[in-house]
């Protein structure tokens, strides 16, 4: 199949400290070889749509971690592109905001695929078509719904989602929705449903007749295992890692974990450094974070939170963003003198997740996922330009071209497969 080069293996290597001798080293070469010829799959992205206009769009090289050019430069074939919505009221007006939010992505992505770029890339919706557009040497887009909010009290949305190429939807996000507890409830002590309501149950059904993967990413333990025992079909985790090597609610524990081996389902380990090592990523980002306010104190900018850079209007956050990197830029030397005494998280520590998951699980049930644009990244794996950093981790590691193939996309597509051959059982009656 016809896939684009890698080009930049040497400023990567670089990065990672290899040297020039090393960089041609039989490792390398291997590592190189068996990236450009699977098929690489992320199965979450999020998005902003102000980066799908005619003017603005992921065919230039924006300063997001994942647009086209980055995924060329990375080999990274599959992206999954996320209509995700912040769950709010659970009411008549919060609903419709959200579906107006959820709307708004969908067709961002389809502008993408059918407008701006479409002899780019494609929207797949089954594992033959992710196929078919590598062999053509396209990037291919895949859509996955984060947060089920969007659909209201109204199922037959589910299906009208889906219409628009949604091929996965979790049914909570942070904050308890209409269907679903979230994970969210464990640090606040407070549950809706214990588990799913009566309508997300409904949902698991209405899902498993359409052909859509759920996601359990996000909801409370109970309402995974709730899902477990509802589903004619497996689950997917679309961005989670191991609970046992990181204590974080987001992570799935070994209980869950044992049921997608018992289910047949597929977990995406996800390369968020606060999951993946929440002391070490603590201990960098508290010592960086001084650094930035020391040199922003200099000049008198006020630093803000994620929460208050959202609700800024565009104008507004793009001065922000453009006064916060002269910060980033002038603190940059002592930034790196804090490198050598205390590392961010990397890319070494997130393959420990998939190591101890395909210990614990096996190898078909085990995937890979960044949650890049949506606080995603570790250091070596930033952005998807710098995807390749996970093969050869893997190669480093003993991993064969076969089992490498699994975790980068086969098993996530073989699971898409039995998802959809459920969805037509069920159909024929």
């Amino acid at each position: 199949m016809t896939k684009p080069s890698i080009i930049v293996l040497s400023l990567l290597a670089s990065s990672f400290g290899y040297s020039q001798k090393q960089e041609q080293s039989e490792l390398w070469k291997k590592a190189k070889a068996i990236h450009e010829k699977v098929i690489t799959i992320d199965t979450h992205n999020d998005i902003d749509i102000d980066n799908f206009t005619a003017e603005n769009n992921y065919t230039q090289d924006l300063n997001t971690q994942v647009n086209l050019p980055k995924m060329m430069e990375g080999c990274l074939d599959v992206a999954w592109f996320i209509v995700y919505t912040g769950q709010g009221e659970l009411n008549e007006d919060g609903y419709a905001k959200a579906y107006k939010n959820a709307i708004s992505k969908f067709e961002a992505i389809h502008r993408l695929t059918e407008e701006i770029a479409p002899d780019k890339i494609g929207l797949a919706t089954s594992s033959a078509e992710v196929r078919a557009l590598v062999n053509e040497g396209k990037l291919v887009s895949m859509i996955g719904v984060e947060n089920a909010y969007p659909i209201g009290e109204d199922l037959s949305r589910i299906k009208e989602f889906y219409d628009r190429g949604a091929r996965y939807m979790s049914l909570a996000h942070n904050g308890h929705s209409q269907l679903s507890d979230s994970n969210t409830g464990e640090a606040e002590g407070y549950w809706l449903h214990n588990g799913l309501s009566d309508l997300g149950k409904k949902a698991v059904v209405e899902m498993n007749r359409l052909g859509m993967m759920i996601d359990v990413s996000h909801p409370s333990k109970e309402a995974i295992k709730q899902m477990f025992l509802l589903s004619k079909a497996p689950l997917i985790a679309s961005h989670s890692s191991a609970r046992a090597i990181s204590e974080h609610s987001r992570n799935l524990d070994d209980e869950l974990l044992m049921l997608f081996k018992e289910h047949g389902g597929v977990v995406q380990t996800v390369a968020f450094s606060s999951y993946v090592n929440a002391g070490k990523n603590s201990r960098y980002y508290a010592a960086q974070d001084k650094i930035y306010a020391d040199e922003a104190q200099k000049v008198g900018f006020k630093i803000l939170t994620r929460d208050s850079i959202r609700i800024l209007d565009k104008d507004q956050r793009n001065l922000y963003n453009a006064d916060y990197q002269k910060i980033v830029t002038a603190a940059a030397n002592d930034v790196q003198e804090l490198r050598k005494t205390i590392t961010p998280v990397n890319v070494s520590d997130y393959v420990d997740h998939i190591d101890y998951m395909v210990e614990k699980i096996g190898i078909d049930h085990v995937g890979i996922s960044s949650d890049f644009d949506g606080g995603g990244g570790v250091e070596g794996w930033r952005n998807a330009s710098q995807s390749y950093n996970v093969t050869l981790e893997l190669v480093k590691r003993g991993y064969t071209e076969e089992e490498i193939a699994k975790l980068w996309g086969e098993n996530l597509l073989r699971v898409l497969d039995e998802v959809q051959a459920v969805a037509l059982k069920i159909q024929k009656g």
